[in-house]
């Protein structure tokens, strides 16, 4: 029996515009009225997710940064940051191949490694807040996420295991997009904070359906008992998923939840 729904947003939830599509909250609360729980869970930091879910937002769980912003009713239950001195590692590596473009999330800004036009704005990278800066931020600066645009979208997949084989004791990276490769410390990703929503509420992975598209949802679809991979998704995906739907730009995710709805 399902007990909760997880699901990604870029490429997903949320439709080609990157916007929520028509009758998703009122979807939400059905479900939510049948005893399903939803969470949000995103490489989005934890306030720009917040902002897509208005009316509903507090009603919400949420997996943001990747796995580094955990939030269950409202509670906190895992916040991660970067050492300062993982942060220096992916500086210096990035400042060696010019191909690399860092950006670096705290809780309410952005910082740009490089000048603006190095970067590509897509899907949740659209850099809110952003401040171009020359060095990195002081050590007491929590970094809950950082990304790297990539120049050559045709071999991302080759660039990040580039990275992972340079410095894959300290984080792990995971193409998102065409251009971008998000970046968390060894060890979180999307399962571990799903993890600790499912602990809060004494539900097991398998009764969660987790919806996702790209290689971040990887770990979380992995996790649960009902991975659902979109249509648009990578094709490695595919091959993980119990079931493989329509694509975001046909709101697929909308429909199953009306199936989930109806079989209620």
């Amino acid at each position: 029996m399902i007990r909760l729904i997880a699901s990604d947003m870029d490429g997903t939830l949320l439709d080609e515009h990157s916007q929520v599509p028509e009758g998703t909250f009122e979807l939400i609360t059905a479900l939510q009225e049948k005893g399903i729980r939803f969470c949000a869970g995103s490489g989005r930091r934890y306030d720009t997710l917040r902002e897509f879910f208005g009316p509903i937002a507090d009603r919400i769980d949420y997996v943001a940064s990747a796995g580094t912003q955990v939030y269950a009713e409202g509670i906190l239950l895992d916040y991660e940051v970067f050492s300062s001195r993982s942060v220096q590692r992916l500086y210096d590596l990035c400042a060696q191949l010019d191909c690399l473009h860092l950006a670096l999330y705290d809780r309410t800004n952005t910082f740009l490694l490089d000048d603006l036009d190095h970067y590509v704005r897509e899907i949740d990278k659209d850099l809110p807040r952003a401040v171009r800066v020359q060095r990195l931020p002081a050590p007491d600066v929590g970094i809950v996420k950082a990304a790297i645009c990539y120049e050559r979208a045709d071999d991302i997949m080759d660039m990040a295991y580039v990275l992972e084989r340079e410095l894959g004791d300290a984080f792990m990276f995971m193409p998102s997009g065409r251009t971008w490769i998000d970046v968390v410390p060894r060890g979180i990703n999307k399962a571990t904070g799903l993890q600790a929503v499912l602990a809060h509420y004494s539900i097991d992975p398998r009764d969660v359906l987790a919806f996702g598209d790209s290689m971040n949802d990887y770990a979380m679809l992995r996790y649960v008992g009902h991975p659902y991979v979109m249509g648009n998704a990578r094709n490695a995906l595919k091959h993980v998923a119990e079931k493989v739907l329509g694509t975001n730009r046909e709101q697929a995710v909308q429909a199953e939840l009306r199936v989930l709805l109806e079989a209620r």
